[in-house]
């Protein structure tokens, strides 16, 4: 699996921690920003994140800002692309089965570390059920055009 991530400011840490269990985990990824703290504009990283996944240059993405909403909001704006906040494992794992969501999104102030990686773990190990959902995933394709 090819993985991108992002972050804004509010981000920064939880992005910088997520790398770290990518690291432990062996999981190869690429860092698309931010790169330090200093205040910056999501829609900037959710639009370069967002704009790879949906080109196929990537699988999947995870995006992080201080809530998840907004960057998360900024990436559904790109064609072909299925963006799910999530903050439980629950939504994680059903983001994937039943919405095939390319993107994760997350708060950096809202969840703390050890969450968010069972979240990214579970987002990244389950599949996408398809089905019935896949008829409804199809759906979201078509309105997306």
């Amino acid at each position: 699996m090819k993985l991108v991530i992002g972050a804004d400011h509010g981000g920064f840490d939880l992005k910088e921690n997520i790398k770290q269990y990518l690291d432990e985990q062996g999981i190869a990824y690429t860092d698309y920003g931010t790169h330090t703290p200093e205040r910056c504009d999501y829609p900037v990283i959710a639009k370069k994140v967002a704009e790879a996944v949906a080109d196929g240059t990537f699988d999947r993405g995870i995006l992080v800002c201080g809530t998840g909403i907004g960057i998360g909001i900024a990436a559904n704006k790109v064609h072909g692309i299925r963006a799910a906040l999530c903050h439980d494992m629950f939504s994680a794992e059903y983001c994937r089965r039943h919405n095939d969501a390319n993107i994760l999104t997350m708060g950096g102030r809202v969840i703390g570390p050890g969450l968010a990686r069972e979240i990214v773990r579970i987002f990244l190990s389950t599949g996408f059920d398809g089905g019935r959902h896949e008829v409804r995933v199809n759906m979201i394709k078509e309105m997306d055009k």
